[in-house]
């Protein structure tokens, strides 16, 4: 079917005209551009539709949904998280099986992860907007200028390999919150994803849910031991905790390496052409072997939408080839099953999926609970500035789960 054909409308008057609300948290990231341009799109394949874009602050997002979710006055359709945050706010989203033709929803990947019980058959929450990744990105100049031919695969290569560009005057690697909205540190859960991959299998994640792996296992308390070796030898800046310019430092060549997302791949591959690419960051006594690839947002339905309608229409509009386009066109992965990407460092990250044949996994920030996953965000980034110590920081992640409620910590399934 092509992506017109079904959306297509004749003229229609200002009378008419249904009225959606879209709220984003996205500031001025690619997705937000994806999200603007997506939207236009919409509107011009259905002129009888109009949505009005709303940007809402990173910080405190989730409650003013809450919010309005309380007094039914909020949008009809809002940006989501996935994993364990769509299935926490699911009382107020409206499941899209049903409601998106089931042979649309099956052009997209990653849909057990916006469904009860992570169970893609019971339907989805949300309809994703973009396959992410959370990775490293290395300068290539850099690396060569050091003498490293080839991007380090556990933590004896990355360490080496830091002692190598700190010894030309390099800064190894650079910690900082990228001007993100979320928080004025750094946001610790790229990083702690990687630890916990080099530290457990997929299958095995499972474990850190319901609790048959203790946050504060020796596997874990080691891992983050090793991580604040980095600080402590010099290998990250040393404002990690107050630093906000740590993309703009990465891109002009102040430092060799920084752990991101692929949100920011279009700005790296525009200021830094060619000298930018991909690695795995090699958190693992062993070569790594694990990469997060994941549909980390998307966009939802509310139930006390008065237009639902319509706006499952635009969420359908998203499983059209015309909708991946355009998100490729923004910098990003497009979620369909089939499309490629035309952004060469994305593609690299694609390839360690498709041709190193690393097992995927999901973000854990959006796999945990969300109350052990705030816990975590007060104490790990103080572990890398080494002011709290891994043992510590992971005793109060594991206070923060034994006081969830008994359902939050199911041995039979996640929750939702």
């Amino acid at each position: 079917m092509l992506a017109g054909t079904f959306y297509a409308a004749g003229p229609a008057s200002a009378s008419s005209t249904t009225n959606l609300t879209l709220w984003q948290n996205y500031g001025t990231e690619q997705n937000a551009v994806a999200t603007t341009n997506l939207v236009a799109a919409f509107e011009k394949l259905n002129p009888n539709i109009s949505i009005k874009i709303v940007a809402q602050p990173g910080t405190n997002y989730f409650q003013l949904l809450q919010s309005a979710a309380v007094s039914g006055n909020g949008p009809d359709l809002a940006v989501m998280w996935t994993g364990i945050y769509d299935l926490q706010y699911s009382s107020y989203l409206v499941n899209l099986k049903g409601n998106v033709p089931a042979a649309d929803l099956a052009k997209m990947e990653g849909l057990q992860w916006e469904a009860p019980n992570f169970n893609a058959s019971k339907g989805a929450y949300v309809m994703p907007l973009e396959t992410q990744f959370y990775i490293g990105f290395y300068n290539k100049k850099l690396f060569a200028k050091a003498g490293i031919k080839t991007v380090p695969t556990d933590w004896t290569q990355l360490l080496a390999d830091c002692k190598l560009l700190k010894a030309i005057g390099v800064q190894p690697m650079v910690y900082g919150n990228g001007g993100q909205a979320i928080s004025t540190e750094f946001y610790p859960w790229y990083d702690m994803s990687y630890l916990m991959i080099g530290a457990h299998t997929l299958v095995n994640w499972k474990g850190l849910y319901d609790g048959a792996i203790p946050w504060t296992s020796s596997a874990n308390v080691t891992q983050l031991k090793n991580w604040a070796t980095l600080q402590k030898l010099g290998y990250t800046n040393s404002d990690v905790l107050t630093n906000t310019a740590n993309i703009q430092q990465f891109e002009k060549g102040k430092a060799a390496m920084m752990v991101d997302g692929t949100w920011d791949t279009q700005q790296y591959t525009s200021t830094m052409g060619t000298n930018v690419a991909a690695f795995v960051p090699p958190y693992s006594v062993t070569p790594i072997k694990g990469v997060v690839e994941y549909p980390g947002d998307g966009f939802s339905v509310t139930k006390y939408s008065k237009n639902k309608a319509a706006a499952f229409k635009f969420l359908d509009f998203l499983t059209t080839n015309q909708a991946g386009g355009i998100i490729n066109k923004a910098g990003l992965i497009p979620d369909i099953k089939g499309l490629t990407t035309t952004n060469p460092v994305n593609q690299e990250m694609l390839n360690f999926v498709t041709k190193d044949h690393m097992t995927a996994y999901p973000m854990m920030d959006n796999y945990i609970q969300v109350n052990v996953g705030n816990a975590a965000d007060k104490v790990l980034p103080a572990v890398l500035a080494n002011q709290q110590t891994p043992l510590s920081a992971l005793q109060n992640m594991s206070q923060a789960w034994k006081q969830l409620p008994a359902a939050q910590r199911s041995k039979s399934g996640f929750v939702g």
